[in-house]
């Protein structure tokens, strides 16, 4: 195992975690929100009431007059800088590369975020082809335009970096932090999912249905992109999944209470989110056994397994000097 075990590579002092999440805070709130800024900025000034419109829903930027793939952008966009931040930040502030957070190699393994991210999305297609069946009338068909392209290609081309920038954090940075504190995988894995549920509680959704009813909802994903990441030794294949499952209910499918209002293909007019809770949890069920047997992951004991710091392979005297003659 490498990747819970690298962070034992560099420096793990509580204030460095601390300083990385303020600089990334930061980083995601002035330079991210640039082109909100103009965009606000540009229609306040022709249309003052827009200033109150905006502070009683920071999520709808339908008032601005946006179209609606370039609010989708300007949502999207924090998350890309937040990703840079990090990157930049990762070397010294922890003594360790951004690579060392994705799987402990320094290798990104793309057929295991490709493979992760097309089963996911084979997934969400079945679960809603279903939802359909039994309940079409609580969906309805919202756009067939051309709209739809750039909706593709926006959510395809940024979405990625939203799903990398919270996994990167949560299930690589935090994990690996929490595994050197620890010695442990499941408590990092419990703590990282609670604290991913809780990054979500401003969500439109939490406020239309209530904390505690969709908290759970939320650290279910958690519990299932951080199972993923300890069963294949990296965050490669929770990045996908997360990638697919968001980048899907941006084209396909919308709902009024959102956190990303899209112009999708069908709009669900109710949501119930104890079968949304159901649902996810038989889909997360059939995905890590789907992806156990493709991967061939050993025992999934391996969750509750000790992480202790892997001692340095011993070196011969004549190392050196074979070094130099080479």
């Amino acid at each position: 195992m490498n990747h819970l075990e690298s962070a034992f590579k560099g420096k793990n002092s509580p204030w460095r975690y601390v300083v990385m999440f303020a600089a990334i805070l930061i980083a995601t709130n002035t330079i991210g929100a640039i082109p909100l800024l103009i965009g606000y900025l540009s229609k306040a000034a022709t249309n003052p009431s827009v200033v109150s419109d905006i502070a009683k829903n920071p999520n709808d930027l339908g008032v601005l007059g946006l179209d609606p793939n370039m609010s989708l952008f300007m949502m999207l966009f924090p998350f890309l800088i937040g990703l840079l931040a990090f990157i930049i930040l990762i070397k010294p502030l922890n003594y360790r590369t951004f690579r060392l957070t994705i799987n402990g190699t320094g290798i990104f393994r793309w057929n295991r975020f490709l493979i992760s991210a097309l089963g996911w999305t084979i997934l969400s297609v079945l679960y809603f082809f279903i939802y359909l069946k039994l309940d079409p009338s609580n969906f309805s068909l919202r756009n067939t335009s051309g709209t739809l392209i750039p909706l593709i290609l926006i959510s395809l081309a940024f979405i990625p970096f939203q799903a990398a920038f919270e996994e990167v954090l949560f299930r690589g940075y935090l994990m690996q932090g929490f595994a050197v504190l620890l010695r442990n995988r499941w408590f990092p894995l419990v703590i990282t999912s609670v604290l991913f549920g809780l990054m979500h509680a401003f969500n439109p959704e939490v406020e239309e249905f209530g904390f505690f009813t969709m908290m759970p909802q939320y650290i279910l994903f958690g519990l299932i992109f951080g199972i993923v990441t300890i069963l294949d030794d990296g965050i490669e294949a929770a990045i996908g999944a997360h990638t697919a499952n968001n980048a899907f209910l941006c084209i396909m499918v919308t709902h009024d209470s959102s956190a990303l209002q899209t112009p999708a293909v069908f709009e669900q007019q109710n949501i119930y989110p104890f079968t949304e809770f159901a649902a996810l949890l038989v889909t997360g069920v059939v995905f890590l056994v789907i992806l156990k047997r493709i991967f061939r992951w050993g025992s999934y004991s391996v969750v509750l397994s000790h992480v202790e710091d892997k001692p340095e392979p011993p070196q011969s005297p004549y190392t050196d000097v074979i070094s130099s003659v080479r």
